[in-house]
């Protein structure tokens, strides 16, 4: 790169790249005072930061976030499903004549939407864990967007209760859904299968 450039630069273009490279220099101190500022901040909640971490797709940035928007103190939160209503990571409501259509997530905290989104992306692609298969399972029905709200909607449940309670998080395991659905998977797969044309029989291994 250097032979490159060996003779092609004017002083002009020198001027001009000095002073962009001196703004990316004080940008990047800037970011550096922030960081630091925050750090000192979220000292008192190095805890609830460590517990939060043990979430898949939750980074210390993500934890960072969810300390900042949305604090430690559950208590101002009835259940999980008002800190999510507020959010605005809970489904919007379109129906009429008894009909239900699809309708956009409700307005919440912008900043908190689109951090969960990317810690649901995150999680989406762990391996061996609950939230991981989750988010499969949904991408295959629903496509991969709308995947990443869903699991960023339970990332938010579980930290609900992973601040309320003050525990890190258990993880439930691939299979968590099917054992729990146990009854309702069967049925799902024998459906499909006699939609194939098969003659279904389910045995007790």
């Amino acid at each position: 790169m250097a032979e490159a450039l060996e003779g092609r630069l004017t002083a002009h273009q020198r001027l001009m790249l000095r002073m962009q490279l001196d703004h990316v220099h004080y940008l990047d101190q800037q970011i550096k005072r922030l960081d630091t500022e925050v750090a000192d901040r979220l000292t008192p909640f190095e805890a609830q930061l460590r517990q939060l971490d043990t979430i898949p797709g939750v980074s210390q940035r993500v934890a960072e976030v969810l300390v900042a928007e949305v604090g430690t103190d559950m208590t101002r939160f009835p259940n999980a499903d008002h800190l999510v209503s507020w959010a605005g990571m809970c489904p919007g409501s379109n129906e009429s004549a008894g009909k239900s259509r699809r309708a956009r997530t409700r307005k919440g905290n912008q900043t908190l939407r689109r951090t969960l989104t990317e810690a649901g992306q995150a999680a989406g692609h762990t391996k061996k864990t609950y939230l991981g298969a989750s988010y499969q399972r949904i991408a295959a029905r629903r496509g991969g967007r709308r995947a990443a709200i869903a699991i960023g909607r339970s990332i938010l449940e579980i930290a609900y209760y992973v601040l309320r309670d003050s525990v890190a998080y258990e993880e439930l395991g691939v299979n968590y859904y099917d054992e729990r659905k146990k009854a309702a998977v069967i049925r799902s797969t024998i459906t499909r299968l006699e939609r194939l044309g098969y003659k279904v029989t389910v045995e007790a291994a």
